[in-house]
């Protein structure tokens, strides 16, 4: 089999021999190149990383490619190719990832450090001292996230964490078998990011990227987790509202009779069902999303392997502690609008079973009592044919009788050699008119169907 009609083979087609080759799945390709999209960058030990995700849109989305796209060319290195979701080039002695996701997008400009001197404080200086290359970069979004990481030797000076982190949301933990120390208080400092330390004690390059990646995903993605609890909190007033009004129509469907009642309720019911379905259609995406940010979170705290320090809590122990009560009040929410839209859907079942029924009576007695009328209408035709039988039975006896009486008085009779007198002939002739008369009656009444 040729790899496709012009003999040339395509990406992810597997070449057997010179000239021959199997042909790809159109997505082999797209597969393939996945599992290596976001490489860990190797970091050499100091080092200072800034991180930012900036929430898009539709159209920021393109912006933000365009933004780029600019700002490598005019730094003179290679832009993004078109439909890239991440990029990596370098810009001297910095270097600048960028990432594209469903709702997101990330720049981490990794920036050079020195050692800290004694009596010195890390973070210094101020991460807005060193930002001054996302100047370069148009916002294409609300920020949502900022980091600032600082990578250092472990050494046995004090570092002051307390002149540096809040000790009272601050957490502690060695990581990576003990090669490493990380600390964070999770509050955004007076520049506005959010300050971690991690102090090397053996990592190497390639251990040091992993690790700064993961800490900086797990900052990122617990961040976009709890994105999900103002819009629950919003949410939660609607629901209780729908679900106290839900149960005052379940106590007045015992004490309604009447259809119009029935009517009334319902519509309010289907009112309310669909109120709560557009928050539900409207939330789906965001509780959804804050599960799934939850998870990728839960997963990097147990590929870096926390082990707790005496006195602090460790990454796993502060956020579960903080993070887990809002994303059980998420999933609370999302629980109840669905047995609420579920409570709505049986209710208005019922009532439509209860209006259909009373429907139902009301075409039954519809029905019976146009059976009725069309007996009254039956018997008043009876009693119109025999007297339409009458009326024309006598006008027949009539024409009779004065054609008898002026063949009489003409003396046609005499000529025909008849003498019937005209009065014993009509009287005569009065029980066949009436039986032919009623035979024709009879006649065009089956023809119409009715075999009375």
């Amino acid at each position: 089999m040729m790899a496709g009609e012009n003999g040339q083979r395509g990406e992810g087609d597997l070449l057997i021999g010179e000239e021959r080759a199997l042909r790809a799945h159109p997505l082999r390709a797209a597969v393939l190149r996945e599992l290596h999209a976001r490489p860990f960058v190797s970091i050499e030990t100091p080092r200072r990383v800034l991180h930012v995700a900036f929430l898009l849109d539709g159209a920021g989305a393109q912006k933000d490619r365009e933004a780029l796209t600019r700002l490598c060319q005019a730094r003179g290195v290679p832009a993004p190719a078109a439909g890239a979701r991440h990029h990596y080039v370098a810009f001297g002695g910095a270097s600048l990832r960028w990432e594209s996701h469903a709702e997101f997008c990330t720049y981490t400009w990794d920036l050079p450090s020195t050692p800290l001197l004694p009596g010195t404080l890390p973070f210094q200086p101020n991460a807005s001292t060193l930002a001054g290359p996302f100047a370069e970069v148009m916002q294409p979004g609300p920020l949502l996230v900022a980091v600032d990481l600082h990578l250092l030797p472990d050494t046995s000076e004090d570092f002051m964490l307390d002149r540096v982190f809040d000790p009272a949301s601050l957490a502690r933990a060695d990581v990576n078998d003990g090669l490493a120390e990380i600390a964070t208080d999770f509050r955004a400092d007076p520049s506005g990011y959010v300050r971690v330390l991690v102090r090397d004690r053996g990592l190497s390059s390639e251990s040091a990227g992993a690790l700064v990646q993961r800490l900086l995903e797990i900052e990122t993605y617990r961040t976009l987790a709890l994105l999900g609890l103002p819009e629950a909190q919003r949410l939660a007033p609607a629901i209780a509202r729908i679900e106290a009004r839900l149960n005052e129509a379940a106590a007045a469907m015992t004490r309604t009779a009447g259809l119009s009642d029935n009517h009334r309720l319902l519509d309010e019911l289907v009112a309310l069902a669909a109120e709560l379905e557009a928050d539900s259609a409207g939330s789906l995406f965001r509780f959804g999303a804050s599960r799934a940010y939850m998870e990728i979170v839960e997963l990097r705290l147990a590929t870096i392997r926390e082990v707790p320090l005496p006195g602090w809590p460790t990454w796993q122990q502060f956020l579960n502690r903080r993070i887990a009560p809002a994303m059980r009040t998420c999933i609370s929410v999302e629980e109840r609008q669905d047995k609420i839209a579920r409570k709505l859907a049986n209710a208005a079942d019922l009532l439509r079973t209860r209006v259909n029924v009373e429907l139902e009576q009301q075409n039954r007695d519809l029905l019976t009592s146009m059976n009725e009328r069309t007996r009254m209408q039956l018997r008043l035709q009876r009693t119109v044919e025999g007297l339409s039988v009458a009326a024309i039975s006598y006008y027949v006896v009539s024409l009779i009788h004065y054609l008898l009486k002026g063949m009489y008085e003409a003396g046609v009779q005499h000529k025909l050699g008849l003498h019937l007198d005209a009065g014993l002939a009509s009287a005569a002739l009065v029980p066949v008119v009436v039986l032919a008369v009623w035979g024709v009656v009879r006649h065009i009444r089956n023809a119409h169907g009715d075999e009375e």
